[in-house]
């Protein structure tokens, strides 16, 4: 019988985005990494917002109520609190190393109030996942998830690895059960070294750097830094490397879902019919489809 050759894949870089500045909600500053503009290149996500501030003028107005349907909506802090509100009854804070994991299916009101720290700092992402056609309406949830829930290895090279979803050396993140099958790690790889992390085939496949300099993908590439996002090509496993200094970096990945986008403000849909719809019934008041 012939044995089957399967050799490892490096996943080379399709391409790279810098994030740039951004006013959203009631007068937030942050930087978008990617949004409306690059559907449907990152498909199964459709937004990711950099919201590091040391300046409380520019994130304390927040994001008053407003709905979404149609999406997944992560929160992840690394400090400060944001307040957050919605119109099934639910409210609390994320604080620093917390992760909130919503799911708005078919509907939800909310708000979120960032508040920072005691020295002013409130830095954090918000990543949006789509949900394919036949979850859109499905009921709202939430995972909310304390730091000390969210489980960290350290791997053989000496990288360090915050499992928010997905698994690393046998341990599994705390985010479970969600449709498009995502990794979200935060991985911090040590000055002088390297690490190999493999991949699901299919997958995109992200890498958000936003602490030092790396080299992603095994190749002769320019190191990547502060504010830039590195998206692979297809393969088993991505590569980075560092020298002088230290990388921090989000990786992410999702089984993409190939389907149409119909994307307004905080509703993203199939067709523009159901985004009609949508907007039409939060106009009357009969957005909200479950009591909670």
């Amino acid at each position: 019988m012939q044995k089957e050759n399967h050799m490892t894949t490096i996943r080379k870089i399709r391409r790279v985005l810098k994030s740039k500045p951004a006013i959203e909600g009631a007068g937030v500053h942050l930087r978008r990494v990617f949004g409306f503009n690059e559907v449907p290149l990152l498909d199964p996500f459709l937004l990711l917002d950099d919201f590091r501030s040391d300046i409380p003028e520019h994130y304390l107005k927040g994001f008053p109520f407003h709905p979404h349907r149609g999406i997944e909506t992560i929160t992840y802090v690394l400090k400060g609190d944001v307040e957050h509100s919605d119109s099934l009854g639910n409210k609390g804070v994320i604080g620093s190393g917390d992760v909130q994991w919503m799911t708005a299916g078919s509907g939800i009101i909310h708000q979120e109030m960032p508040k920072g720290d005691v020295q002013g700092c409130m830095y954090g992402f918000q990543l949006w996942a789509n949900l394919p056609t036949g979850d859109k309406m499905m009921d709202p949830r939430y995972q909310e998830l304390q730091s000390g829930e969210i489980p960290v290895v350290e791997d053989s090279s000496g990288a360090t690895i915050k499992i928010i979803a997905g698994e690393v050396a046998g341990v599994k993140g705390p985010v479970r059960d969600i449709i498009i099958d995502p990794e979200y790690l935060d991985v911090t790889v040590p000055a002088h070294s390297s690490l190999s992390r493999a991949t699901r085939r299919g997958h995109t496949v992200l890498a958000y750097i936003f602490e030092g300099h790396g080299v992603f993908s095994g190749e002769n590439a320019p190191q990547a830094s502060n504010g830039i996002l590195v998206q692979f090509e297809d393969g088993d496993e991505i590569r980075v490397r560092t020298d002088a200094r230290s990388v921090r970096f989000l990786l992410i990945s999702g089984k993409p879902l190939g389907e149409p986008v119909a994307w307004k403000g905080p509703i993203v849909m199939n067709t523009q019919k159901e985004l009609d719809v949508a907007f039409e019934e939060y106009r009357l008041g009969k957005f909200i489809k479950t009591n909670g």
